[in-house]
């Protein structure tokens, strides 16, 4: 068992937004996710997508790129993004694909590895106008990552991973209240997205810090090509 992670893939199969409105990176990108995906992934192998699956603002045209998603090979594990406003109840959602589950602040536990879900939201170091608005839903989204990890390690898993949609923490690997929940627990990885273009390149933390590695999974940051986070020996 492998366990890859990307994120951030906009698709837009019924919503006309191209992704090239954003530079000559996003041109075809569905097509070289497609590309990539069935070059790497297996149908035993296990892909995160930690948020922003479509551009679609109903669940009727979201609908379309679930479809393509779940028509490629491997288990989709996905997360709730900023820009998901389709997403409807949990229930719903998991009664659709057997080969896509998704997550919100709860887990998975894939043979003994422990996935987490939950979105996150933008820390203080990361934001010029720090609102009311946002130290309550940052409060509250921590209550839910903390709930989500104290449902995984209740049944000992061999090792925790956390799929975010937002990251959490600074370039510089700063300390904040989502690090130090997830150093409360036996989380080895922390994959996240959100960020894209040049917002990536000043404000992303990839690597190890406190023993957790951390790593920036937007499709853009990544060529489109979902990431190796473990392999099962």
């Amino acid at each position: 068992m492998r366990i890859f992670a990307l994120s951030d893939p906009h698709l837009s199969t019924v919503s006309d937004k191209p992704m090239d409105v954003f530079g000559t990176r996003w041109k075809d990108h569905d097509t070289r996710i497609r590309e990539n995906w069935l070059e790497n992934i297996t149908e035993d192998d296990i892909v995160l997508i930690p948020g922003d699956l479509s551009w679609g603002l109903k669940f009727e045209e979201v609908l379309p790129d679930l479809e393509w998603i779940s028509k490629l090979p491997g288990l989709k594990l996905i997360t709730k993004g900023n820009h998901d406003l389709w997403w409807t109840s949990l229930k719903r959602l998991n009664s659709l694909f057997e080969n896509m589950i998704f997550l919100h602040n709860n887990h998975y536990d894939a043979s003994g590895i422990a996935i987490c879900g939950t979105r996150g939201w933008t820390i203080p170091q990361m934001s010029q106008e720090w609102t009311e608005h946002d130290e309550k839903i940052y409060r509250r989204e921590l209550l839910r990552l903390d709930a989500a990890l104290q449902s995984a390690s209740k049944s000992n898993p061999e090792k925790i991973i956390v799929a975010m949609h937002y990251p959490p923490t600074d370039y510089r690997g700063s300390n904040t209240a989502f690090t130090d929940i997830i150093e409360k627990y036996n989380v080895s990885d922390v994959v996240y997205g959100h960020l894209h273009g040049n917002d990536a390149a000043r404000n992303a933390y990839n690597g190890k810090r406190a023993g957790i590695r951390y790593k920036l999974v937007s499709s853009d940051c990544v060529n489109f090509c979902p990431q190796l986070i473990y392999e099962k020996e």
